[in-house]
């Protein structure tokens, strides 16, 4: 079996190539490519030798990057326009490559080899480390939750709910998979939302969720998979001036569509109401729910949502903390500081506060709570003289037992 010399060295000569177009080209003088040699050969034999750390190969890669990004400036400043920027980056590659098999266990190497795919556009690339990374590490949320969110980002609401789902099934001792999957859901309501104001937005909303469900739509007619073609076998494309099928959203179907559940708010109270049943429920994971419903004031369901959170929490933790914490919060929600309406919602919590205070089973907790929550509102240069008054009176009133 070879050694790590003779290891080193397959893996150096394969860089003699673009080394000799560093010099041949003027990228580089003779004395940095030696440096460069030198300080490859070091990493070189750090990663191979036994015992190496996965923090040895982030280096390494870190330090790759860095060299193909100088390469790139000096061609750019030199005008040398036949450097190829592939092998630099496949070099990254395969270091990433060699670093997950020889440490499948590290988190932060996947990670980094994912984001490298990512910064590099490299999607089908980046679709294989994510499948295989998740293979090996199903218990790990922050990995679905990076899937999910990024078939989300491209549109992909289907693989994203694929991916929140299973992750969930894995991830049953932790939130984190169903706070993401609750919030990308709710961002995709705000989509539809703002989808639905345009002209003409409603039906296109209804009609992309009824693309993204498990039923399939055909247009009329559509009976084969295969393109059409004349006789010279050259694609006929469709005239919409002759075309005949039934539109597969007319009126009647769009108003029936229109009380779709999915778009009412059904997926993200579905998301919770499982939660509640797992192990890691409880009054804290329950008011991360809360203050995640509460930030998508944009979203028209968001009120029965939040009240429907508000409800759970009552009737599981009546006298909690965090119960009676996000009971005091829910008239300021999507009430800012300086608008009429707030010192009406204010005076509103201020009630709530009050009485939540004798009845919660640990005042000192809640009193923490409220303080903090108050602190950045006091922070705030324009608000108004009357408003802050009562506020620092209510945060020296906690302060005495």
């Amino acid at each position: 079996m070879a050694g790590v010399p003779e290891k080193a060295r397959f893996y150096l000569e394969r860089a003699v190539p673009q080394l000799r177009e560093f010099e041949v080209k003027g990228i580089f003088t003779t004395d940095e490519i030696r440096s460069l040699v030198r300080k490859r050969t070091d990493f070189e034999h750090l990663v191979l030798s036994p015992g190496n750390k996965p923090t040895d190969w982030l280096n390494y890669a870190a330090w790759e990057k860095s060299l193909e990004s100088l390469r790139a400036k000096r061609c750019r400043r030199l005008q040398v326009r036949a450097s190829s920027k592939h092998t630099g980056q496949g070099r990254v590659f395969g270091i990433f490559e060699r670093a997950v098999n020889r440490h499948p266990a590290s988190i932060e190497l996947w990670n980094g080899y994912l984001a490298y795919a990512r910064e590099m556009k490299a999607t089908k690339r980046y679709r294989k480390i994510m499948t295989r990374a998740l293979r090996m590490h199903p218990t790990k949320p922050q990995l679905w939750v990076l899937a999910g969110r990024r078939s989300a980002r491209n549109g992909d609401m289907q693989a994203a709910r694929g991916f929140f789902m299973r992750g969930a099934r894995f991830c049953s001792r932790d939130a984190t998979v169903w706070l993401e999957y609750a919030r990308c859901e709710m961002e995709w309501l705000g989509q539809m939302d703002a989808k639905r104001v345009k002209k003409g937005g409603a039906e296109r909303a209804i009609r992309e969720q009824a693309e993204h469900s498990d039923d399939e739509i055909k247009l009329a007619g559509d009976d084969s998979d295969d393109d059409q073609a004349d006789e010279d076998g050259q694609l006929v494309l469709p005239d919409p001036a002759n075309s005949t099928s039934e539109r597969v959203f007319d009126e009647d179907t769009t108003k029936k569509l229109e009380g779709n559940p999915a778009l009412d708010g059904a997926i993200p109270l579905a998301i919770f109401h499982v939660s509640t049943k797992q192990p890691f429920y409880g009054p804290s994971t329950a008011e991360q729910f809360f203050d995640l419903f509460a930030n998508f004031t944009s979203v028209s369901a968001q009120p029965r949502i939040v009240q429907h959170v508000l409800e759970s929490m009552a009737q599981l933790y009546p006298n909690d903390p965090a119960t009676c914490f996000c009971h005091v919060r829910q008239p300021l929600i999507d009430v800012s500081t300086n608008t009429p309406a707030y010192p009406k919602a204010l005076r509103q919590a201020l009630a709530q506060l009050k009485s939540s205070l004798s009845s919660t089973t640990n005042r000192p907790r809640l009193v923490e709570k409220v303080k903090a929550w108050l602190e950045p509102i006091l922070a705030s240069e324009d608000l108004d003289p009357s408003i802050r008054a009562v506020l620092e009176h209510t945060v020296q009133s906690l302060s005495t037992p």
